[in-house]
């Protein structure tokens, strides 16, 4: 088994509103949730705009960093954050809308969703 190697890095690149850490904690606190589940934020390849974030509560891997923020604990694969840096996550909750929304200035262009995004 290959040992994860923990660095916590002090500053995470993606900033996340009053309202998604709420929101966040709420989930990590479900008991849907395992104990050891950590947020991992990243991206992936796919959607119509080329690339999707992924934003799920997940095991750290070998090639994460790892964050703490506002007691949370995060990982995010250092491949990724050039992707992610100065992104910013939200949550609403409103009637016409519901859920994480991801405002990232590295998009050059988006999906109509706003879940996919191209670099």
């Amino acid at each position: 088994m290959t040992e994860i190697l923990e660095t916590t890095e002090t500053t995470i690149p993606v900033a996340f509103t009053e309202t998604a850490i709420a929101e966040i904690k709420r989930l990590l606190n479900s008991d849907e949730t395992p104990a050891d589940a950590v947020l991992r934020v990243g991206v992936k390849g796919g959607g119509c705009a080329g690339m999707t974030y992924v934003m799920a509560f997940d095991k750290a891997e070998e090639n994460d960093n790892h964050y703490v923020h506002e007691g949370v604990p995060m990982v995010m694969n250092k491949a990724h954050g050039m992707y992610l840096i100065g992104m910013q996550v939200d949550y609403q909750d409103g009637l016409n809308s519901r859920g994480f929304v991801f405002i990232n200035p590295n998009a050059k262009s988006t999906c109509g969703c706003g879940t996919s995004f191209s670099v």
